[in-house]
């Protein structure tokens, strides 16, 4: 019987083993393969992570993975459902094995909606990017270009309007979904172009991102944009089918959890990316990580305290 089975082998769940081993609890940590398969190992270039000013992805995600294994048990394996018996859990695995424990940390994290197109695998930290909070920097005075109209969309090319010369915003549609008030901002910037009613054909490159092709929708006119970086901001999916109809989750499929990691179930938690919040950085899942944890010490402490 293990005290904490973390589920998911990012910056979160890795967090969460290490605090878990150092608080002396009984933790397995359970990762579908043996190397993490965090988003921030395919990042080019790290530069937002206290302390460490510059550091690859791959680097960075396999100093956190040899620090925190350490401290726990690991193993490799994909689970298929979680359910609970009164106050254990029982976690099942593809292959048929089932582990119990006293609580349970979600850390599965959430996937960046993909273009699909010719380019973005090859340059995905080379010029392409999810996140311009993350890689925005790398791009003070040049050009770039994000994809996507709603919300989130909108907030990349408002925060890269500050930090590059030239921001060019493609859209699918004519009109962009975001609010009224990024869509006046967007209209405001002096260095943001809106081409709306494209499809993005392919990211161009040799080493690097070199330009972005598309089309127009009803035209069929093709056109290129020559650009150092291209921020995908189409939306994400959480990984929660394991938990789906266990525990709470919102309208964009997003474990509702607090700060301290607590979910409406007792004794099951959720870190990282696959969280409901509001910043989705190393730093906050590393938090969240550590956060759960803190909050398992004193459900157990009390569970103990009611069995004595």
């Amino acid at each position: 019987m293990y005290d904490i089975v973390i589920i998911g082998g990012g910056v979160a769940g890795l967090s969460a083993a290490l605090y878990a081993g150092r608080a002396k609890l009984n933790a397995l940590f359970i990762e579908k393969y043996n190397i993490t398969g965090s988003q921030i190992m395919y990042a080019g270039e790290v530069d937002n992570y206290l302390g460490i000013p510059s550091i690859t992805g791959f680097e960075l995600i396999n100093r956190f993975r040899e620090h925190a294994i350490k401290e726990s048990t690991v193993k490799e394996g994909t689970v298929e459902e979680i359910t609970k018996n009164g106050d254990i859990f029982v976690t099942k695995l593809v292959d048929g094995e089932e582990i119990e424990s006293k609580t349970v940390i979600i850390a599965t994290g959430a996937v960046h909606n993909k273009l699909g197109v010719k380019g973005e695998e090859a340059f995905t930290g080379k010029g392409v990017s999810y996140c311009a909070t993350c890689d925005g920097a790398f791009y003070k005075n040049k050009d770039v270009m994000v994809a996507g109209g709603g919300d989130t969309a909108l907030s990349e090319a408002l925060y890269l309007s500050n930090i590059c010369r030239k921001v060019y915003l493609l859209h699918r549609r004519n009109e962009l979904r975001g609010s009224k008030v990024y869509q006046d901002k967007i209209k405001a910037a002096e260095n943001i172009e809106f081409i709306g009613n494209v499809i993005i054909d392919e990211i161009k490159g040799e080493t690097r991102v070199v330009s972005v092709l598309y089309h127009n929708k009803e035209t069929n006119d093709f056109g290129e944009i020559f650009v150092q970086g291209t921020f995908i901001a189409i939306g994400m999916k959480p990984n929660t089918d394991v938990v789906k109809g266990i525990v709470d989750i919102d309208e964009s499929g997003y474990i509702i959890a607090g700060e301290d990691g607590k979910t409406n179930v007792s004794g099951l938690f959720a870190a990282g990316d696959v969280r409901k919040k509001n910043l989705r950085q190393l730093i906050t899942a590393v938090s969240d990580g550590a956060n759960c944890v803190a909050s398992i010490e004193k459900y157990l402490l009390k569970k103990n305290e009611k069995n004595c």
